[in-house]
C-alpha cells in the first residue's frame, strides 16, 4: 500500500535529523581483511556472482556478523564468492547503501529497517532472518537517579531522534506519565540525543544524568561508575525483543537468491556456535571488533556487555510490529502498513534443513 503524503513528511523528518555517521569510505568504512576466510581457488561461485557486500555495525549486538566474518563462516557458505564486508556507524547510512545498490546485504536495526521500507513505499528491502536480542539499558549516575521515579527532571541520552532505543525510551516514558516533546526532546524528562561514542564522555562530564543505550556503550557507562536502573528485556513478554535483524536489497533477493540463502546459512551456523559457545564467540567477537576498529574492549565492558545480548535466528517480528506502534504513539511516526516486510522463505528453508522449525512473519509477509 504506497505510503500517504504525511508518512513521507513523518519519516522524512526522522530521516534528515539524525547526524549520518559516515565511516571514512564512502557509505561505510571496509572492514579489514585479517586474512580469517579466503576464497577457496577453483570453488564455484555463488550464483555466479563475484562478490556479495555484508554490512554490519562494529558493536556487539551485531555480534552474528562479527563472529560469521571472523571464523569464515559467510566465506564458507559462498564458496568462490568473495564475501566483502562494510562496518557502518548509523542505521540511516546503512539503508543509504543498500538503497543505492553499494550493499547487498545488512544487519541492522528496527528502526532503520521500518524507515527503509516504508520510505520506499515497501519497494527496496525486505528482512529475511533475526541475529539478536536485547542488549539495551538504561544506566544513570547513582549519585542523582537513585529510583525509576527519579528520572523525571534529569537530562537521559539516547543515540538519535527515532532510533530504536530513542523510541523506547519515549514509550517508556509515556507509560510513566510524563509527556515529552517527541521533537525537541524537552518535558518532563529532557532526552538529548547523542551518539554512542560520544554519550560515555557526556556522562562523565554531567552533561546527562543516564542513557537509555545498546552495549556495549551501557557497559562502558557501568565501568565509568554508572548504575544499571532498567534492562529493557524486563519489559517485554519473554524477555525477548529485537534489536538486530538481516535486511537485504529486495533487487538483490530476486535476483540471487543462493547468495542469500548463503548468507543466512552462515547466520544460523554463527548463531548455533555462538550459543554453543558464549565464552569463546564473546573472544572472537572482540577480535573482529579490533580488526574492523583498532581497538577491542577491555573485559570490564565486554563481559557484561556480551551476557545481556541473546543470539536468536527468529527475528521476533511481532516485537518489530510493537516497535513500529510505540513510534506512532510517541508521535514519530504515521501509522505505517508493514504488510510484506518479512520475507522469511530462505531462512526457513535453512531451518528445516537444520531439523529446526520455522519461524514466524507475524502476519507481517508478503500476502
Amino acid at each position: 500500500m504506497p505510503a500517504t503524503s504525511a508518512l513521507r513528511r513523518a519519516l522524512a523528518v526522522m530521516a534528515v535529523l539524525p547526524l549520518l555517521v559516515l565511516a571514512g569510505c564512502g557509505y561505510g568504512s571496509q572492514a579489514k581483511d585479517d586474512g580469517a576466510a579466503k576464497v577457496a581457488p577453483g570453488a564455484e561461485k555463488t550464483d555466479g556472482l563475484d562478490s556479495v557486500r555484508i554490512g554490519y555495525f562494529g558493536n556487539l549486538t551485531h555480534g552474528t556478523a562479527l563472529v560469521a566474518n571472523k571464523k569464515g563462516f559467510f566465506q564458507q557458505e559462498l564458496g568462490g564468492t568473495e564475501a566483502k564486508y562494510a562496518a557502518f556507524n548509523a542505521g540511516p547510512s546503512e539503508i543509504e547503501a543498500l538503497n543505492s545498490g553499494s550493499l547487498d546485504i545488512g544487519f541492522i536495526g528496527p528502526s532503520p529497517a521500518i524507515n527503509g521500507y516504508t520510505r520506499s513505499d515497501g519497494k527496496n528491502l525486505r528482512i529475511v532472518g533475526g541475529s539478536a536480542s536485547g542488549g539495551v539499558k538504561l544506566v544513570v549516575n547513582p549519585n542523582r537517579v537513585k529510583s525509576l521515579k527519579d528520572v523525571e527532571g534529569k537530562r537521559i541520552a539516547t543515540p538519535q531522534l527515532g532510533n530504536t532505543q530513542d523510541v523506547a525510551f519515549l514509550n517508556w516514558a509515556a507509560e510513566q506519565g510524563w509527556e515529552v516533546d517527541p521533537k525537541s526532546g524537552k518535558g518532563d524528562v529532557t532526552v538529548v540525543r547523542s551518539d554512542n561514542k560520544v554519550t560515555p564522555d557526556a556522562f562523565r562530564s554531567g552533561s546527562v544524568d543516564g542513557a537509555w543505550v545498546p552495549e556495549p556503550t551501557a557497559s562502558k557507562l557501568v565501568a565509568d561508575g554508572g548504575k544499571v536502573l532498567l534492562d529493557e528485556t524486563s519489559l517485554w513478554p519473554d524477555k525477548k525483543f529485537v534489536i538486530t535483524n538481516i535486511i537485504v536489497r529486495q533487487e538483490f533477493l530476486d535476483e540471487h537468491p543462493k547468495a542469500v540463502e548463503a548468507v543466512l546459512r552462515a547466520s544460523v551456523k554463527a548463531n548455533e556456535w555462538i550459543n554453543a559457545h558464549r565464552d569463546e564467540a564473546k573472544t572472537v567477537a572482540n577480535e573482529q571488533l579490533r580488526t574492523d576498529s583498532g581497538k577491542a574492549l577491555p573485559a570490564e565492558v565486554l563481559d557484561p556487555a556480551w551476557e545481556s545480548i541473546r543470539f536468536t535466528d527468529d527475528p521476533l517480528a511481532s516485537t518489530l510490529r510493537t516497535q513500529a506502534d510505540h513510534a506512532v504513539e510517541a508521535g514519530l511516526l504515521q501509522q505505517p502498513d508493514l504488510t510484506g516486510i518479512y520475507d522469511l522463505t530462505l531462512l526457513n528453508k535453512v531451518l528445516k534443513a537444520a531439523g529446526r522449525p520455522a519461524v514466524d512473519d507475524a502476519g507481517l509477509g508478503a500476502e
